[in-house]
Formats: structure tokens, C-alpha cells, sequence
């Protein structure tokens, strides 16, 4: 087993790296094959737990005309494709005791992570938005959030990580890497690949700073607006509404610290390509997505409701 920091180099002489090996997870074969368990489990469960929401809202017409879960739905795919950038790789990587991937590869991995990723941000903002105005605004809630308007919301959260992705892989990919080519890490984050660049990159992580910026900032700003709105406003709401109503903002909240933690932990400190850097990424990666299902349908009634009328149904 290779130890952090170290590993095979492709000495490419000036010449283009053509590939990044990972460097596997220090410590013992049981702690890995423990890790591997945990990936395969969650990933199991990211896939499973989310492909029965979309299904959910897609066959129950009353979820599907609602805006809260028609965001839900956009969630759940987001968080299987979230999930399906690194988690396979991750365990091929344990099973072999480490891997490779190509340069192209590598691009891609980044810009489908930060895609998905932005995506997220972007429809975390959206849902806490659909929560405020459904909360201080109910007379006027159908009108606000109709579907049209959630349509466009929905396509507005996918374009704005599609470009958040595509011009950090744009930035990124200008950089010359001659080698060393390891990655102490066990899919392509942007620290660590930026780390084996053999130029300056002080221009190429200002202008990611920013790109990365214009998206954390306003959305994390957002959310808290949203919130200490709805918390203001239920203040006053200590009947059943106010209790159902605070239940639904709670879920998201939970999702919301779930995604945010580990991600501000990672990327707001300097890359040091330790173990517990490499632990917050599976976090946010792999696990988070799988817990997300967990957390709406075991805290939300007329999801498990609208399961239990689709079981049945037959479906």
C-alpha cells in the first residue's frame, strides 16, 4: 500500500501528463474494506433511496402539483448524479488498492462534480425561496410559485452549475501539468490537481475563488435570509400549521448544514491531502446524498403516505 504522499511519477521531461494516479486510503486492509462496505451501502442507498422519491412524485399527481416536491424530485436527481461522479471510482480504487484515470477523465470528473454540485447550491436556495413564500405568503403562494415559475427556477439551477462547472474546467485546464502526476486523493478535486501544476496558479485560483464565490456567497446568503424570515414569522404560529410548517423547514435545514459543512471544510482551508480531508470528501461526495432521502421520507408524512398508496397500487 502506497503511503500519503508518496507514489509511482510519470517524470514527463516538459511534456503533457497524460494521466493522475490516486494514492489509496492509508491505514489497515480492514479499515479499507470497512470504507468499501460504507461506499457500496450508501451508494446502494443513494440510488435506491432517491430513484423512489422521483418515482413517488412523479405517480402521485397531488406531489407532482406541488412546488415543494417537484423541487424534492430535482433533488433526488441531482443527489443519484452527485453521487455517481466519484462514488464507483472510489470503490474500484479500494478494491485495487488505488487507480488511475486520464486527463480527460480527470476534466470531466471536475466538471460533472462542480455541475451537480452548483446545481444544488442553486435549488437549496430555490426550496428554502418556495419555503418562505409558502410560509409568509400563503394567499398569494399558487400565484407565486406556479408551474411555469417552478419550471424556470428548475432550469435556472441547472444552467448556473452547467456554467459554474464549465468555466472551472476551462480555467483548470489551462494549466500545464509536466509531472509529478499523483493525486492524494481518490477522485479529481480542484485543490489537489491544482496543487501538480508546474506554472503560477495564483490568476488560475482567483478567478476560481470567484467563480466558486458568486455561487456560495449569494446562495448561503439566501438561505439565510429565507430562514430567519420563517423563523421570525413562526414565532408568532404555535398551532398545528406552525408545528407542520417548522417540521418541513427542518428537514431542509438538516440538509442544508449536511451539504454545506463538509464542503466549506474542504475547500475554505488549504489543500493538505490528509485523511481527513479525503473522510469530509466521501461525506459531501457520497454519503450526504444518501442521507438526504432518508431525512425527507422518514420525517415527512405525506411522502410516506404516497408511498404506502403506490405499494398498494402494485407499483
Amino acid at each position: 500500500m502506497a503511503a500519503a504522499g508518496t507514489g509511482p511519477t510519470i517524470k514527463m521531461n516538459g511534456s503533457t501528463v497524460t494521466e493522475f494516479v490516486f494514492l489509496d486510503f492509508s491505514g489497515s486492509r480492514t479499515a479499507q474494506l470497512f470504507l468499501l462496505t460504507l461506499v457500496i451501502t450508501c451508494y446502494t442507498t443513494v440510488l435506491v433511496g432517491n430513484l423512489l422519491i422521483i418515482v413517488t412524485v412523479w405517480l402521485e399527481p397531488k406531489l407532482f402539483q406541488c412546488p415543494m416536491y417537484y423541487f424534492l424530485a430535482n433533488l433526488s436527481l441531482l443527489d443519484i448524479s452527485m453521487g455517481s461522479v466519484a462514488a464507483p471510482k472510489l470503490a474500484a480504487n479500494l478494491v485495487n488498492k488505488g487507480g488511475t484515470i486520464s486527463f480527460v477523465g480527470c476534466m470531466a470528473q471536475i466538471m460533472t462534480g462542480h455541475f451537480f454540485a452548483g446545481g444544488e447550491m442553486f435549488l437549496l436556495s430555490v426550496m428554502a425561496y418556495d419555503r418562505y413564500v409558502a410560509i409568509c405568503h400563503p394567499l398569494r403562494y399558487a400565484t407565486i410559485m406556479n408551474r411555469q415559475c417552478c419550471f424556470h427556477l428548475i432550469i435556472f439551477c441547472w444552467t448556473g452549475g452547467f456554467i459554474h462547472g464549465s468555466f472551472n474546467v476551462v480555467v483548470l485546464s489551462q494549466q500545464p501539468y509536466c509531472g509529478p502526476n499523483v493525486l492524494d486523493h481518490f477522485f479529481c478535486e480542484i485543490p489537489q490537481v491544482m496543487k501538480l501544476s508546474c506554472s503560477e496558479t495564483y490568476i488560475a485560483e482567483i478567478l476560481m475563488l470567484i467563480s466558486d464565490g458568486l455561487i456560495i456567497l449569494p446562495c448561503f446568503l439566501s438561505l439565510l435570509v429565507s430562514y430567519v424570515i420563517i423563523l421570525a414569522t413562526l414565532c408568532g404560529r404555535f398551532g398545528k400549521g406552525g408545528i407542520k410548517a417548522l417540521s418541513t423547514c427542518g428537514s431542509h435545514l438538516m440538509v442544508v448544514g449536511l451539504y454545506y459543512g463538509p464542503i466549506g471544510f474542504v475547500y475554505f482551508k488549504p489543500a493538505s491531502g490528509n485523511q481527513v480531508d479525503k473522510m469530509a470528501a466521501v461525506f459531501y461526495m457520497v454519503v450526504t446524498p444518501a442521507l438526504n432521502p432518508l431525512i425527507y421520507t422518514l420525517r415527512n408524512k405525506e411522502v410516506k403516505g404516497a408511498m404506502g398508496k403506490l405499494k398498494n397500487k402494485g407499483y
